[in-house]
């Protein structure tokens, strides 16, 4: 009774505010400017999460992407996106080599000029490291206040569980598990959405500020990406350490699945930072989540708790993991690693 007294005291005070600002309210124009990523020719998936989410706000919603860098690649990314996307009204092209790297101070600036001249009532990204470095910079100069890691969006602007009242743009980032990746048209011919070239005349590299590109860094493995990974096989503070953690590893290659690790066991230099699952890591949801020695913290919970099957192998039959597990083997890790290893099949 409580929740829906609450949604009838809403809906009354969203009609009388449109009684008093009719021209405000009535014809409110939804449009959508997502902030993509794309690599090797092609937009990441996460950035297509971002693309379903924008597509959940309104359905008389116009969505256009942006891309940003130079070369081939970006073009054959914009291409595929515009022919490919039935849900896109328009791609936005930003080709220049200061935005080659993402960096938050030319790319916030780059989202400031798009929306000046577009006049966006949405601006959405994934909240990856992508979106987490550029959108909240981006909102400080559009002076708004940006609302994070969206799990559902019931309205444009009622995101659960929060109801934006501040000014356009309303600047999202959405959590990619939360959004399914959008229907690719099958008739890319009659599908396809135009591509504009940003014009950036007024674009230099003084809108770098003090950011300096210095390297990308990346372990070099043929395992599937972290992010988008069917099987992820985690291992906790309890492998002890690095060399302990390669059994994750092996077991990861037996199972083609992606390898991850909790905040502690990053903190203790097990694994770089790029493996970590959790809040302040990488989200993940995959159809089978394998977790080796992990307690079950809450900021790890929230980075995997939408996978389809969670299995947690833990000596402590207490750890929070097991409240979330699907199944659970309370037994020492290391007796269930070489059994795996020793059972399990090489894959070709």
């Amino acid at each position: 009774m409580g929740a829906l007294v609450m949604l009838r005291a809403l809906r009354n005070r969203a009609f009388s505010s449109s009684q008093s600002s009719p021209v405000s309210s009535i014809c409110r124009f939804i449009s959508t400017l997502v902030i993509a990523e794309h690599e090797k020719g092609s937009v990441k998936p996460s950035s297509l999460n971002a693309l379903a989410a924008a597509g959940a706000i309104s359905e008389g919603n116009s969505i256009s992407m942006l891309l940003a860098g130079s070369g081939p690649s970006l073009h054959e990314a914009a291409s595929q996106a515009a022919s490919s996307h039935p849900l896109l009204s328009q791609v936005l092209v930003a080709d220049t080599d200061i935005l080659m790297h993402p960096l938050a101070e030319p790319w916030a600036e780059l989202v400031r000029l798009v929306q000046q001249r577009g006049g966006y009532s949405h601006i959405v990204t994934a909240s990856s490291s992508f979106g987490k470095n550029i959108l909240p910079r981006a909102a400080a100069l559009l002076d708004v206040s940006p609302v994070t890691d969206v799990i559902e969006i019931s309205g444009p602007q009622l995101f659960v569980s929060i109801r934006y009242t501040g000014a356009d743009p309303c600047m999202l980032t959405i959590r990619s598990t939360s959004f399914p990746l959008p229907l690719i048209s099958a008739d890319s011919k009659s599908d396809a959405a135009p591509i504009s070239q940003v014009d950036l005349s007024t674009f230099s590299e003084v809108v770098l500020g003090k950011s300096k590109w210095v390297k990308l860094t990346s372990q070099d493995t043929e395992r599937p990406d972290l992010g988008n990974a069917r099987v992820v096989v985690t291992g906790g503070r309890g492998l002890k350490s690095a060399e302990n953690f390669k059994l994750i590893e092996k077991l990861a290659e037996k199972l083609g699945a992606a390898v991850g690790a909790t905040r502690a066991a990053v903190d203790a230099g097990y694994v770089p930072n790029e493996l970590q699952v959790g809040q302040t890591g990488k989200i993940v949801a995959p159809e089978l989540y394998i977790a080796f020695g992990v307690s079950g913290a809450i900021q790890h919970l929230a980075g995997m708790r939408d996978s389809k099957v969670i299995v947690a192998i833990n000596k402590d039959a207490d750890a929070p993991i097991f409240q979330v597990a699907d199944y659970g083997v309370v037994a020492d890790l290391f007796q269930v690693i070489n059994e795996l290893l020793e059972k399990l099949p090489e894959r070709n």
